[in-house]
């Protein structure tokens, strides 16, 4: 009965998402437009710039949230640390002729991403008296501010008070309000701020905003600020326009932490003081500039306008979610709210980071330092687990220790991630050829994480080697031995450790090639690899055994592929995670098979879609979006699959593939440092 409910509820979803009243997509392959939507069952989307995150919201002029990357404190979910929702700043209430604008009492609310410049706009009608468009931009030149543009058309002779907001989150603590005019020859700017302590107390927050007027930098109209006493403050003037006229003006908002700045209040003011003063013509043209630096390195579909909207949109969100220069990592959620608390889990190495290898290996490399700079960590986690070597924490978050809540076992279990986070470091070695970076920052973790494995296995007296006792790839399957893809992945990398260190010019422990060599991939009489020892063919949450064949190299010959894809295919939960049937079209796409690779490439995505934007859930019916997980093995099914790219010892190489039907071509522009083009006709 669970089972049959599912299956309509899903069925449901489809036929909301695909409704012709949502109007999901707009006609510009780089539009997302959402228009006659269901306030009231909305998921928001993202603008973001690898640092800030600002989700939409249903309501007019308003985002639902704002989260800062990189700043983690203990509240919410689970007793571990949560990355940290900040000031709003970017709200703006709007008072007409005395009335309240709200969602209830407006015409014509549309709203759009425009993915190529990064801008959402939310447009609409007041009666018969203005016409408004409001558009927010995480600018990507500047990591903690954002830009916010407003236009209000008067259709008749018409009196409006727009009011700049700064809105605390319940979470933070001991807010303070500031407001200041600093006042110069050739310009007066308006500073209004917020300060408050994290939950603990762990950090500082502030959060500053101004206004830009176009007229003139010495014309201002009468500014009021408003202090209230629910942690709001707001900043508002009054303007008559008459029947025609147009008023644009624009807020630029900056929030930072004690995290990244010692002083972060003064820091936030200097930080919107600096955008205002740079002025919205010169903002736009750097954020313009950063993001066509980025839409260098794209997929171009011809023949399928439906798949090219998905990709670009899965492309768009992993660019908006990462930067390169920061030393962070990527959640499973992104900067789309506080899903996963904004951990860091192998959902990064395996998932998102290989397509962001290919199209950005500095943003990739990025996601690499966060790992490189937490090694110590790696190491005390394996210390105190009785090991050697380093044993990255399953989830992770500021400091690099074990951030799993206690209830979970994937915490203290699912050791694959070390081997995925070295696994990682070899790739990048492989697409860069940089040596300096592989010796000196790179086979540090490599060589610990092949230690950590040469200490975690047990040989038997067959001279074979197990790992035993962990949860493996496929989460349902608890303290378990010899999991396919734990074990696949540490042979492996142990042979990348031998690899390493003979570049580096050391000998390599001749341990890491007994333990590589003996290490156990359990299969059953027809050949079928197992996915652990005591498996018998229940269902499972997601991708194990398939991963040996793709991304791994551990199962090369053809007929095990097929084996294991059609054994599996058929045991995946298919309410599971987005990313496993990604696998499963990579795999098809490699045996030659486009048309079972296009049925999965969508498979993996659109059950999970959710309106008015699309947005991918976790899983199909799911409601956290956004998934970024699902985004990486979706790109992967294109790139690697229908795109034939392959990251070997010798770089990207691409071997024969063929499209799916209706697909006249694929090219991937921009690809690894050298940003060359591939093409598949």
């Amino acid at each position: 009965m669970e089972h049959t409910t599912r299956k309509v509820f899903r069925a449901i979803m489809l036929l909301f998402v695909f409704s012709p009243a949502t109007c999901l997509f707009s006609q510009s392959e780089w539009e997302i437009t959402a228009e006659n939507f269901d306030t009231n069952n909305y998921y928001g989307i993202t603008v973001a710039n690898g640092m800030v995150g600002l989700v939409s919201a249903p309501e007019p002029m308003k985002v639902s949230e704002i989260v800062l990357n990189g700043t983690f404190d203990t509240y919410g979910r689970g007793r571990v640390s949560n990355i940290l929702k900040v000031f709003n700043f970017a709200d703006l209430d709007l008072d007409v002729d005395g009335t309240r604008i709200n969602r209830k009492n407006i015409r014509n609310f549309r709203q759009t991403l425009d993915m190529k410049k990064a801008v959402f706009t939310t447009t609409f009608d007041f009666e018969d008296k203005i016409s408004v468009s409001y558009s927010v931009r995480a600018l990507r030149h500047l990591p903690y501010t954002s830009l916010i543009d407003v236009s209000i058309t008067a259709k008749n002779p018409v009196e409006v008070v727009p009011a700049s907001v700064i809105e605390a989150p319940d979470i933070l603590r001991d807010v303070k309000n500031f407001y200041t005019v600093i006042d110069r020859p050739h310009a007066k700017i308006p500073l209004m701020t917020s300060v408050a302590n994290s939950p603990t107390g762990k950090y500082v927050v502030a959060a500053s905003n101004s206004f830009i007027f176009p007229e003139s930098k010495t014309h201002y109209p009468e500014l009021i600020h408003e202090d209230w006493d629910y942690n709001r403050h707001l900043t508002k003037f009054k303007k008559q326009l008459k029947k025609g006229e147009v008023l644009n003006f624009s807020i630029v908002g900056s929030v930072c932490s004690s995290e990244d700045f010692d002083d972060p209040h003064n820091e936030a003011e200097r930080l919107s003081i600096y955008a205002m003063l740079e002025g919205r013509d010169r903002l736009l043209m750097r954020h313009h500039a950063a993001w066509d630096a980025l839409w260098e390195s794209d997929i171009i579909i011809e023949g399928d306008p439906a798949s090219q909207k998905d990709i670009r949109s899965a492309i768009y969100h992993l660019y908006s979610f990462a930067r390169e220069g920061t030393a962070l990592s990527i959640s499973p959620m992104g900067l789309s709210g506080l899903g996963y608390n904004g951990h860091a889990f192998w959902d990064t190495e395996i998932w998102m980071y290989p397509p962001l290898l290919l199209l950005q290996p500095e943003i990739a490399r990025s996601l690499l330092d966060y790992r490189i700079d937490r090694l110590e960590a790696a190491k005390k986690n394996a210390f105190s687990h009785g090991y050697k070597g380093a044993m990255y924490p399953w989830e992770s978050a500021g400091s690099g220790q074990e951030e799993t809540p206690v209830w979970a076992l994937t915490g203290p279990f699912q050791h694959h991630i070390s081997g995925c986070v070295a696994w990682a470091m070899w790739k990048y070695y492989q697409v860069t050829g940089d040596k300096e970076w592989l010796v000196n920052r790179a086979y540090p973790v490599i060589e610990a994480v092949a230690d950590f494995w040469v200490s975690r296995v047990e040989k038997s007296p067959d001279g074979s080697y197990h790992i035993i006792n962990v949860v493996a790839a496929d989460e349902w399957a608890e303290n378990i031995d010899d999991d396919a893809f734990t074990n696949g992945i540490a042979k492996e990398v142990l042979g990348y450790a031998i690899q390493a260190a003979e570049i580096a010019g050391t000998s390599p422990n001749p341990e890491w090639k007994k333990v590589g060599d003996g290490l156990v991939i359990h299969r059953f009489k027809d050949g079928t690899v197992r996915e652990h020892a005591t498996y018998e063919g229940e269902m499972i949450k997601q991708a194990d055994v398939n991963l040996l064949a793709y991304p791994l190299k551990v199962v090369t010959d053809e007929p095990t592929i097929i084996k294991n894809l059609k054994y599996y295919e058929a045991k995946v939960d298919p309410n599971g995670p987005a990313m496993t049937h990604a696998v499963f079209s990579t795999l098809y796409s490699r045996l030659g098979d486009p048309t079972n690779a296009f049925r999965l490439f969508k498979q993996g995505y659109k059950p999970n879609e959710n309106p008015p934007f699309g947005v991918l859930a976790e899983t199909a019916g799911g409601t956290n979006p956004y998934f970024a997980t699902g985004a990486g093995g979706m790109l992967q099914s294109v790139l690697a699959g229908f795109g034939g790219l392959y990251i070997t010892d010798e770089g990207i190489v691409q071997i024969p593939v063929r499209l799916p039907k209706g697909w006249k071509s694929l090219k991937m522009t921009g690809i690894g440092l050298e940003k060359k083009t591939y093409e598949v006709r």
